[in-house]
């Protein structure tokens, strides 16, 4: 075979424009797939040589170049080629340059499913690599929570002080939006699951393909039971781009919470040195940087999301070129989730709650208001009567510039005759808590509960 041609080039008289090259190649980015498409190429050797297309020996030597070529790409030491466009034809390129054998390999395969199903295998692996690293974070927030058990702050609405709440209940409110992250990537991982080799380019193949060998060998769970759609599906991304999404935007929550909690305004939390920033001009300066990242980053997930649904709302059936544009938001995303959940997985532990701080900010008078509320309605005073008659004290100790808890006597027992004799208990933060019975509050008993279903949980669903 001419090596000046292209391996699809038999009907062509002229070589590629040098700008048609530039333009199509995919080399530059989709080479990350080239141990997933070897395994593809040698699996789908094995099985060309049990239905007889090629013979043993054909079989080893192609197995034994693809094995080789595997080894140079782990060492830096193959050269990539825009020439031949992308992972996989710059893969078959280098081997038929090492055996003609290797000229066999392609039967009854086209790049539509060689495509389709690296692309899956890689997903695959990606997403059992993120699920690991989200139950490694969920740890690392659980263990932090147990640390905090009992320290109260003040929780927000409207980012106004609300009610008391421990600070291990709100961080144990990102444990459960991590726990649905990991149901998107499942779903994805299932999604992914599926073997399209053998659909060729769209019609499959007139051959004896054993297509549910390919699946055993590559470690499918199933074959693609549509040769069109097997080919042009990318919903798997979609799936992984959501689940990446759905994660960026919680971890931007996340880092909305700690950024707030490290303010002056809230002082909270204490940012570590090592991972906080200061001003080119202000001395005085200690910056979340890495929560404001994390909060930019979420910007991309999302986008990358977006990206493939406008790509892919108006493709005809069967594959087209557009698809070669699916691997860039797919690789970007992977890589951003990855380097986000690394880094709080390292920063978390650093993280220094100021607890002086936080219980005094649970003192404001105010964040008690629906507890005297609930007081009334135990004792069988409509809400809205009970509702409205708070409002009316919080009205009266505004105006006359006295704390809620301060109001007088003779004001209280207007309002109910025994309210004066429980008045001070109404403002412990700790019985605040203690108060809430239902399913879901941040008792401090139901709270350990819930860690303590945590790290039995995470000890058995730390993988796939």
């Amino acid at each position: 075979m001419n090596a000046d041609k292209a391996l699809w080039g038999g009907r062509f008289h002229e070589k590629p424009s040098s700008l048609f090259t530039r333009f199509s190649q995919s080399i530059s980015f989709d080479w990350r797939l080239y141990y997933q498409d070897i395994q593809g190429s040698i699996a789908h050797a094995r099985m060309l040589e049990k239905i007889g297309i090629i013979d043993s020996k054909e079989s080893e030597e192609i197995q034994s170049a693809l094995s080789e070529i595997s080894h140079q790409i782990e060492q830096g030491q193959f050269q990539w080629s825009m020439e031949h466009e992308d992972v996989h034809m710059n893969i078959e390129y280098a081997l038929t340059q090492k055996t003609k054998a290797g000229l066999k390999l392609h039967t009854a395969r086209s790049r539509n499913d060689q495509i389709a199903t690296t692309m899956r295998m890689w997903v695959k692996e990606e997403v059992q690599k993120i699920f690991n690293l989200l139950c490694r974070l969920q740890a690392i927030l659980v263990q932090w929570a147990e640390k905090y058990t009992d320290l109260v702050i003040p929780g927000y609405t409207h980012l106004q002080r609300a009610q008391p709440v421990s600070i291990a209940h709100q961080i144990l409110a990102y444990v459960e939006m991590l726990e649905r992250d990991k149901e998107k990537f499942l779903a994805c991982y299932k999604s992914a699951d599926v073997l399209i080799l053998g659909s060729g380019a769209l019609a499959g193949s007139s051959l004896p393909l054993d297509r549910e060998y390919v699946a055993k060998l590559l470690g499918f769970s199933k074959v693609s039971e549509n040769s069109m759609d097997g080919v042009s599906d990318r919903d798997f991304v979609l799936d992984f781009l959501y689940g990446g999404a759905s994660l960026g935007i919680h971890l931007s929550r996340f880092a909305e919470d700690m950024i707030l909690w490290s303010s002056s305004e809230f002082g909270f939390l204490e940012l570590p040195d090592s991972f906080s920033s200061g001003s080119s001009l202000m001395p005085n300066k200690k910056n979340p940087d890495i929560f404001e990242l994390l909060r930019g980053k979420s910007a991309r997930l999302i986008a990358n999301l977006n990206r493939l649904c406008i790509l892919l709302k108006s493709l005809p059936l069967t594959y087209n070129r557009d698809l070669q544009e699916d691997k860039e938001p797919l690789f970007d995303s992977a890589d951003t989730i990855e380097s986000s959940l690394e880094i709080l997985i390292a920063m978390i532990p650093e993280l220094n709650i100021k607890t002086a701080n936080c219980l005094e900010r649970a003192k404001d008078p105010l964040l008690f208001a629906t507890d005297i509320t609930d007081w009334l309605v135990q004792r069988q005073v409509p809400f809205r009567e009970a509702h409205h008659k708070v409002g009316e004290l919080i009205g009266y100790c505004e105006k006359n510039s006295i704390l809620l808890s301060e109001a007088p006597e003779s004001v209280l027992s207007r309002i109910h005759p025994d309210l004066p004799k429980v008045w001070k208990e109404l403002f412990d933060p700790q019985k605040s808590l203690d108060r809430k019975k239902t399913i879901g509050a941040p008792n401090p008993s139901s709270v350990r509960q819930r860690i303590a279903h945590w790290k039995e949980r995470l000890k058995t669903t730390n993988a796939l």
